[in-house]
């Protein structure tokens, strides 16, 4: 299975999660992707994610984050001892997103988005400072991020595979290219799971 996890203030309805699932309904595989709606809070989320995943193997599973989503990744990765593949990840959200308390909307929708003072300390529960077994990990990192410092993401995941694309932008607008690698990438056994 695949779990897709979205970025802040985002959908399944971003580009690349529509990119991610037709993807998999081209290779007869709908049935093995999942990219659900996250809750505004990281508390609920991760306790949603958590009910998701009970009883799915390790080597059964690979989770995509994209930004927050890749955050988010890397803490379950952690716990579950599946794969994971970082689009962009946030590395430091309790630093980056305090400055986004209060209400926007969504980027995909006119919903009304809250994000509250207390979610930043939920976000801080959730930090990974060390990965362990960086052969689960794929970092896909863009140079030209304009919203998170693609350094920080090469620094966060040494000893990981990690593709460094030179310029694209944080919504990778040139995701398809990656497909292929993204498929190979979490089709390969895991081994020790």
């Amino acid at each position: 299975m695949i779990l897709y996890l979205h970025g802040f203030r985002s959908s399944p309805v971003s580009f690349k999660a529509r990119k991610m699932a037709a993807h998999m309904k081209a290779l007869g595989r709908s049935e093995e992707f999942l990219c659900p709606q996250l809750p505004d809070s990281p508390l609920a989320a991760m306790q949603m994610l958590e009910t998701t995943l009970a009883g799915c193997a390790a080597s059964q599973l690979t989770i995509i984050g994209s930004s927050l989503g890749g955050f988010y990744a890397t803490w379950l990765a952690e716990k579950i001892g599946c794969k994971a593949i970082l689009l962009n990840p946030a590395v430091q959200p309790p630093r980056d997103l305090v400055n986004y308390v209060g209400v926007t909307t969504a980027y995909h929708s006119d919903a009304v988005f809250e994000f509250k003072k207390e979610y930043v300390d939920q976000l801080r529960a959730y930090t990974v400072e060390n990965i362990t077994r960086p052969e689960r990990y794929f970092l896909l990192a863009a140079t030209g991020d304009e919203v998170l410092d693609w350094h920080e993401m090469v620094d966060h995941y040494p000893a990981a595979k990690q593709l460094i694309i030179q310029g694209s932008d944080h919504g990778m607008a040139d995701f398809v290219d990656y497909l292929d690698q993204i498929m190979a990438f979490s089709d390969v056994a895991n081994d020790d799971a």
